[in-house]
């Protein structure tokens, strides 16, 4: 009877494993489209909000198709097109990837009163995680159109800062060339040291080490598309 019942218990419980075992992937799998779905959508919000087209859920895929739709292509480091989704590109593998290799990702939107601006999307490193955003240049691919920042795990209050309009706005008017066409990218230095400076903005006071997290995405990420703004 011992034998029996460890036999039946056996097998009892190895049924059960398999069945809720079968039962999460299945419930995963049926996620897995809406949680797809959730991510574009966040991502269409904020490449809009980068070009200042306020959106939410409700509203963001047709404002994504009405300014930029298919108008986005990958860029390499010679300022060539190449072929591939940019939507579809993994910021986060490309970064780990030699920057002469990267496809670089680049958004171009038509605003209303008829003018271009380019998005470019960043991904860097903060004080406790990953940072990311948009930054959407002029049409002459040189003065700071719009910015928009994120985090996974910054400190409220520091850090966490960049997410706030106080820190996104002053980019705005700012510039990545200099006057002699180098890259210059955008400092960001100490509260109340940019003044007059058209290639720095303030940082967050206590958030230093996310700020110059921020300095170093984007001269990461913007040195990839040098050659194709220039040119």
């Amino acid at each position: 009877m011992d034998k029996q019942g460890n036999k039946y218990t056996f097998l009892y419980a190895s049924v059960m494993v398999i069945l809720v075992a079968a039962l999460l992937a299945f419930v995963s799998e049926s996620l897995k489209e809406r949680q797809n779905k959730n991510v574009e959508v966040a991502k269409k919000i904020d490449l809009l909000k980068s070009v200042n087209i306020a959106s939410d859920a409700t509203n963001a895929a047709d404002l994504y198709s009405k300014y930029i739709g298919d108008d986005a292509f990958i860029v390499n480091a010679q300022g060539e097109k190449v072929e591939g989704d940019a939507f579809k590109v993994d910021l986060s593998k490309e970064l780990k990837k030699d920057p002469a290799q990267r496809s670089n990702p680049l958004y171009v939107c038509k605003l209303p009163d008829g003018t271009n601006k380019y998005i470019i999307p960043v991904r860097g490193k903060g004080l406790w995680g990953p940072i990311w955003g948009y930054l959407s240049l002029d049409e002459d691919k040189n003065t700071v159109y719009g910015a928009t920042f994120g985090h996974k795990s910054e400190t409220p209050g520091l850090g966490a800062e960049i997410e706030t309009v106080l820190f996104q706005q002053p980019f705005t008017g700012k510039q990545i060339f200099d006057a002699d066409g180098r890259f210059t990218s955008i400092t960001v230095t100490k509260a109340g040291q940019s003044a007059g400076n058209v290639h720095a903005v303030d940082g967050i006071s206590g958030g230093t080490i996310t700020s110059k997290g921020v300095q170093a995405m984007l001269k990461d990420c913007l040195s990839g598309y040098e050659k194709y703004l220039k040119n």
